[in-house]
């Protein structure tokens, strides 16, 4: 595919772009991770059709058409890019599939000096154009009635599926790596860092409104070790992205990142995502004032009752506050969750208004 040349823009800012800019809204902004396919009818008859990740992926009218069922069912407030925070890899020389039942899965692990030295800088417009046209028919799509979401993997996270050579339920690989030869886990760190910045601009220019970072695996080290082999690199894609694009909003997600919590309070990020293992009063506390929150019910939440569901979208609000809460599950929705209840939720957190819980 030829690379693409992207560029977009839009009269006036999504109502999720505004409450992250600290604007007065009537209510939170609303949406869910992993929306796009998972649990609805429409995205299993599709699969049938594009049986692989990457054709589903690759294809930018597939992954658009994506993208798009749970905004057409739902109408939440973000349309997430239907990608993988893997998919930057292939072009940088770090081969690998997706392969059902079984998730990412590389030609061989990265683990020698040697390994490091054959990866390559990231030139998106040439090695994944389709992750820009798909951004553009979102935006076409869905013009300013909510926001495109992008999202890229964190240096870390990216460095534990390649050590590995596949996902783990430990990572003790790319620990012992960072404890016995830190070099080369750095050296690695650096390239993918440097990459996801390029990435991150790439995805805004291409119409992405807010982009999300999600460093799934840094909860795996000790608070202290993700500030030897985590922060330094978020650190940097921050800084990077936002030192060209100030005024699009970047959203930090780790899972199970309660211990985590003050140090993304420092990275500059606009957003923390907050797991549902801590309290959303907790989490208000710990952070800096006036940073936006988003989150955080238990995914789990979503196989109760409509009754207890009503209940869990109206505490959780409150919690949050009238300003600066991106409403959101504390993880991915997760198989066995239907889609009545699913659309319950989103018509609770998108009929709630502050005003009349007394909250403005």
């Amino acid at each position: 595919m030829a690379p693409v040349t992207c560029s977009a823009g839009g009269a006036v800012d999504p109502i999720l772009v505004r409450c992250v800019k600290g604007l007065e809204v009537e209510r939170p902004p609303t949406w869910m991770m992993r929306q796009a396919g998972r649990t609805m009818k429409a995205y299993r008859e599709l699969v049938k059709e594009y049986p692989t990740f990457k054709e589903r992926s690759e294809r930018p009218e597939v992954a658009a058409e994506i993208s798009l069922q749970p905004f057409r069912a739902y109408r939440p407030d973000g349309v997430v890019l239907f990608s993988d925070i893997l998919t930057p890899l292939a072009g940088m020389n770090v081969p690998h599939a997706i392969e059902a039942g079984r998730g990412p899965v590389f030609e061989r692990p990265y683990q020698t000096v040697e390994d490091m030295a054959s990866v390559t800088a990231l030139e998106p417009a040439e090695s994944m154009g389709f992750v820009g046209e798909t951004l553009r028919l979102l935006r076409a799509e869905v013009g300013d009635a909510a926001a495109v979401l992008g999202f890229v993997g964190a240096p870390f996270t990216l460095a534990c599926y390649m050590v590995e050579g596949e996902k783990s339920s430990a990572y003790i690989k790319v620990k012992e790596m960072a404890f016995q030869r830190p070099d080369v886990l750095h050296s690695l760190l650096d390239k993918l860092a440097d990459a996801m910045v390029v990435y991150m601009r790439y995805q805004a220019d291409c119409g992405a409104q807010a982009i999300q970072i999600f460093d799934s695996w840094g909860s795996k080290l000790t608070p202290s070790d993700w500030d030897t082999f985590s922060y330094p690199y978020l650190d940097r894609m921050v800084r990077g992205f936002k030192a060209t694009h100030p005024d699009v909003p970047v959203i930090m997600f780790a899972q199970g990142s309660g211990a985590l919590l003050e140090r993304f309070g420092t990275l500059g990020v606009d957003v923390t995502s907050v797991c549902w293992s801590v309290d959303m009063l907790d989490a208000r506390r710990r952070l800096p004032p006036g940073m936006a929150v988003q989150g955080n019910m238990d995914p789990v939440h979503m196989h109760g009752t409509r009754d207890f569901i009503s209940a869990k979208v109206a505490e959780t609000i409150k919690k949050a506050g009238p300003k600066g809460h991106i409403m959101n599950l504390g993880h991915g929705v997760r198989p066995g969750a239907t889609e009545e209840n699913i659309a319950h939720w989103f018509e609770e957190a998108l009929a709630f208004r502050y005003k009349d819980h007394g909250m403005l």
